[in-house]
C-alpha cells in the first residue's frame, strides 16, 4: 500500500503542468473608454487611442493575469482644445504621468470563462485596489486572421478624487465609469 501511494504521488509530480497561454493586446480593437457626468447636464465620453497589454490564461488551473497600460497623451475627447485641457495638470497630467495601469494576477472564473479580476489600478501616481467585471469573454480562432484570439468587455467604476483628480468637483462628477473592449492574440 505504501508503494502504491508513493507511485501515485510520483506520477502526479511527474505529470506535465498546464502552461498558461500568453495573449498580446490588439491595439486596433482595444480602446479604453470612460464616462463622467458633466455639470449635471450630460454624460461625457472620452477614449484613449494608445494602449498596451497582455493576458496570460490557464483555464484548466483557473489562473491567469492581466496587465493594461493606457497612454494618457492619447486621450481623444473629440476636439484638440478639449484634448489639451484633459492632458493638462488639471486632469490626467500627461506630461508627469504618461500612463494609467491595471495589473492583476487574480482572475475569477465561471467554468472556463473569465468573469472578473482583482488587481491594482494606478492613476496620477496613486495605486488603489480595483475589481473589474469581465463580460462576453471568449477565446477562439479569429475568423479573419485565423489566429488564436481572446476577447472580452471589461468594466469598472472609480472615484477620481481617490486618485487626486479633484478639479471641478462636484460640478464634474466624481464617479467615472471605465469600459475596455479587449481583443488579444496568442503569442
Amino acid at each position: 500500500m505504501k508503494n502504491a501511494f508513493a507511485a501515485v504521488a510520483l506520477a502526479v509530480a511527474a505529470a506535465p503542468a498546464f502552461a498558461a497561454d500568453s495573449y498580446g493586446f490588439d491595439p486596433r480593437h482595444t480602446r479604453p473608454l470612460f464616462e463622467v457626468n458633466h455639470l449635471g447636464f450630460s454624460t461625457q465620453h472620452g477614449r484613449f487611442d494608445k494602449v498596451d497589454g497582455r493576458v496570460t490564461l490557464d483555464t484548466a488551473a483557473r489562473q491567469g493575469s492581466i496587465q493594461i497600460v493606457v497612454y494618457t497623451a492619447s486621450i481623444d475627447m473629440g476636439t484638440d482644445e478639449w484634448n489639451r485641457h484633459m492632458k493638462s495638470d488639471e486632469f490626467f497630467n500627461a506630461d508627469t504621468f504618461p500612463t494609467i495601469t491595471f495589473n492583476s494576477d487574480k482572475l475569477f472564473f465561471d467554468g472556463d470563462r473569465v468573469v472578473g479580476a482583482e488587481g491594482r489600478f494606478t492613476l496620477l501616481g496613486v495605486t488603489k485596489p480595483l475589481t473589474i467585471a469581465v463580460a462576453n469573454f471568449r477565446c477562439a480562432p479569429n475568423p479573419m486572421t485565423k489566429a488564436s484570439t481572446c476577447g472580452a468587455d471589461i468594466s469598472a467604476t472609480i472615484k477620481r478624487s481617490d486618485f487626486g483628480m479633484t478639479k471641478f468637483l462636484p460640478a464634474v462628477g466624481d464617479e467615472v465609469k471605465i469600459f475596455v473592449p479587449v481583443e488579444a492574440t496568442k503569442n
